[in-house]
């Protein structure tokens, strides 16, 4: 490769230097002299520039010298040449090991994408399968709890059945209370009207307890019958039937209270009627005496 700025005044100081020492010009002698810079065929043209300049008149040139120059300048030609195909293999070779070195960088990075794919891949297997073992816990357990709230629900269904047997006995012993008292009121026309008064006033409060014994019979009946609707909801909503379970058990123990409560109401009834009938008794014995006083 010709160096830039070469000229012939270095190529003509280079040759003399040469021939001082006793050694022949040729182009790669100059060229080193030079300092391995400038072009052959540069070079070349200098020295036969030269040559033809006179500077060297007075040699008569051998034909070894002549062949000897030619051959120096072919193998300059051929080293430039030579030179020159190297510089674009190389050129080449570079732009190769670029392409080759994006090639594989993309490479690379997919590799790399691949990887962290794959390895999300299997992180999201593995939360599946955790979440698969837990849905199937979660199955097991709703699906023992659905057969416990079956159970309770048919418990509370024959519980159910028992209040209504309880409620239908009381409502008989009420039966029974309002003949008595029906019973008593046909008796005690014939009473002074004090005694009637009295009788009526004890009667009016006889009524009104069995008024409320009555109303709280319907409050219980409409319980009894909201029970048996929510229990049977408690069939169709299993995730409703502990809830519903509990409220009905509060009920539950709130009308049994309520019934017990009520039990000494129904057993004052006979009391009642047994007091009525003795002041009738009594009352009719002083009638009697009465009459026995006035027809002697």
């Amino acid at each position: 490769m010709a160096r830039t700025g070469l000229y012939k005044s270095e190529v003509k100081k280079a040759r003399d230097a040469i021939l001082s020492q006793g050694r022949h010009p040729s182009v790669d002698a100059v060229r080193i002299e030079l300092g391995n810079t400038g072009s052959k065929t540069t070079i070349h043209k200098y020295l036969k520039e030269l040559e033809e300049d006179g500077d060297l008149q007075g040699r008569k040139a051998t034909i070894s010298d002549t062949l000897h120059d030619l051959v120096e300048r072919l193998a300059g030609q051929l080293e430039d040449e030579a030179n020159e195909r190297i510089d674009d293999i190389e050129k080449q070779q570079a732009e190769m090991v670029q392409t080759h070195t994006h090639a594989v960088a993309a490479l690379e990075a997919s590799i790399a994408a691949v990887k962290t794919e794959l390895i999300q891949s299997h992180e999201a297997m593995a939360q599946e399968k955790q979440s698969h073992a837990h849905t199937h816990d979660l199955l097991q357990k709703e699906t023992i709890t659905r057969y416990t709230l079956e159970q309770q629900v048919a418990d509370l269904k024959e519980r159910l059945a028992e209040n209504e047997v309880h409620r239908l006995s009381l409502e008989e012993k009420h039966q029974h209370a309002r003949d008595a008292l029906e019973h008593y009121r046909e008796s005690a026309k014939d009473q002074r009207d004090q005694d009637i008064r009295r009788h009526e006033q004890q009667v009016q409060q006889l009524q009104a307890e069995l008024r409320q014994l009555q109303q709280g019979l319907v409050v219980k009946q409409n319980e009894v019958t909201r029970l048996n609707q929510e229990g049977a909801r408690l069939v169709a909503d299993v995730s409703l039937a502990q809830k519903v379970l509990y409220d009905e058990q509060d009920r539950r123990r709130q009308l049994s209270a309520e019934l017990e409560a009520l039990r000494p109401v129904a057993q004052r009834v006979p009391l009642i009627e047994s007091q009525l009938l003795d002041k009738s008794k009594q009352r009719g014995g002083r009638d009697s005496c009465k009459n026995t006083q006035i027809h002697p």
